[in-house]
């Protein structure tokens, strides 16, 4: 299951990862967190984002995909608990072994509330079905915070990069030119990068929170 805070994360982050555990047989499953909303964004750019993300969730090929649709960037006001709350609801419906969720050093607030949430619904608990915690970077924004992203567990995506870049071509609202790293050719670059790191030719970088065995 992957926790993303906002449309696009979890292709920015996980992409090739879930093409690659569907190709495994795995069930997947996305929550979203948050959506935009009038007149921070227009009513244009809100439609025009539920196509593009219902065409790269389709793509993706998720099992289901939970919508909670909190305000993005408000989720302060929100607050902790509400989203804790929601969170952990979904993950008591689905029970999911493994969860993807936002790094908490990231420079975006909705991701640090996002990350804690999810570490808080998938507390240990007798009868958890949570068995490993992996944290994500999201390119543009984990680099940013204060706490540095050092990964300790990489996913081999050689045969899921290209697959990975279609995902995130359908959020066209959203991909940037290069050299912004959330252009294609930045994917790819950091694909690359993670893949050096680990001798690999492309990868997605983790860092590995919690392993029950």
């Amino acid at each position: 299951m992957i926790i993303a805070s906002h449309p696009d994360d979890e292709v920015l982050g996980c992409g090739g990862t879930i093409k690659k555990h569907k190709k495994e047989g795995r069930e997947v499953y996305l929550c979203i967190g948050t959506k935009a909303y009038a007149p921070d964004w227009t009513e244009e750019y809100i439609k025009e984002k539920a196509v593009e993300t219902k065409a790269s969730n389709d793509f993706l090929g998720f099992d289901k995909v939970f919508f909670l649709d909190f305000d993005a960037i408000k989720l302060d006001i929100a607050g902790q608990k509400k989203l804790n709350d929601s969170i952990a609801d979904v993950v008591s419906r689905v029970k999911p072994e493994v969860m993807y969720i936002p790094f908490r050093g990231d420079i975006n607030t909705d991701h640090r509330m996002v990350s804690l949430a999810c570490i808080v619904a998938a507390r240990p608990r007798p009868g958890s079905s949570v068995k490993k915690i992996l944290a994500y970077e999201v390119p543009g924004s984990t680099e940013l915070g204060a706490v540095p992203f050092l990964p300790n567990y990489y996913e081999n995506i050689e045969g899921f990069i290209e697959e990975k870049k279609q995902a995130m071509a359908f959020y066209k609202s959203e991909l940037k030119e290069y050299p912004h790293p959330r252009s294609l050719e930045g994917i790819e670059i950091l694909a690359k990068k993670r893949g050096m790191e680990a001798g690999l030719k492309y990868a997605e970088a983790f860092m590995l929170l919690r392993q029950i065995k």
